[in-house]
């Protein structure tokens, strides 16, 4: 199980250094990314927020990296595309983020009651998370009566769900250094809105608190 971006061209983008990336992949987040890398994470959670204010709040600055940042750094409810993605090694099936998944809201899958249904997606990919009892299964495509299926006890789950938390937190302390050397004028800011984008708490130069 990995915490993942959905991914957008990076070709055109200036304002720091990225890694090459084409649209529709996906990236996962850990401490083992490069710089470069971080930067591409960095730009694809600040491209999801970056949308015109509506809501009577300050105006888009007329500086580039002002304006690109600002939604990242001004909107009370962020969104970061992509998830959780898994996958089984031994059948290599994978179950990945759909359409309407966020990573902002991965906490979601610590929260599942018997019987209960996370869903990700909509026609014609609908990929869907419930647990019968003590066992979890993900449905790659609800829309497919043949869909490829992942079980797991909800045991294995919680085991899953604290390597997700902590690649979330060791990329964020990568994050937290990196904004401290290519965004000096807004580290602070950035990682507080990256942690709050992660559902984590903001680290302290680099470290948890």
């Amino acid at each position: 199980m990995q915490p993942v971006l959905e991914m957008t061209s990076t070709d055109g983008f200036c304002l720091w250094p990225v890694a090459e990336f084409k649209s529709f992949g996906f990236l996962p987040l850990s401490g083992e990314l490069s710089p470069a890398e971080v930067g591409t994470a960095v730009m694809r959670i600040a491209e999801c927020n970056d949308v015109d204010p509506n809501d009577g709040r300050p105006p888009r600055p007329v500086a580039a990296l002002d304006s690109f940042l600002h939604g990242l750094l001004t909107f009370d409810n962020l969104f970061a595309a992509g998830g959780l993605r898994v996958t089984d090694s031994s059948t290599g099936v994978a179950f990945l983020p759909g359409c309407c998944d966020g990573l902002e809201d991965w906490r979601d899958w610590q929260r599942f009651d018997d019987g209960g249904l996370l869903g990700f997606g909509h026609e014609p990919v609908s990929p869907i998370a419930e647990r019968f009892g003590n066992t979890i299964r993900l449905t790659v495509n609800a829309e497919r009566r043949d869909s490829p299926v992942i079980e797991l006890p909800t045991t294995e789950l919680c085991h899953l769900l604290a390597g997700v938390e902590r690649d979330l937190a060791d990329f964020l302390a990568l994050a937290a250094d990196w904004a401290a050397r290519q965004l000096p004028d807004h580290c602070s800011a950035v990682t507080a809105a990256l942690a709050r984008v992660l559902d984590l708490p903001a680290p302290v130069s680099g470290r948890y608190a």
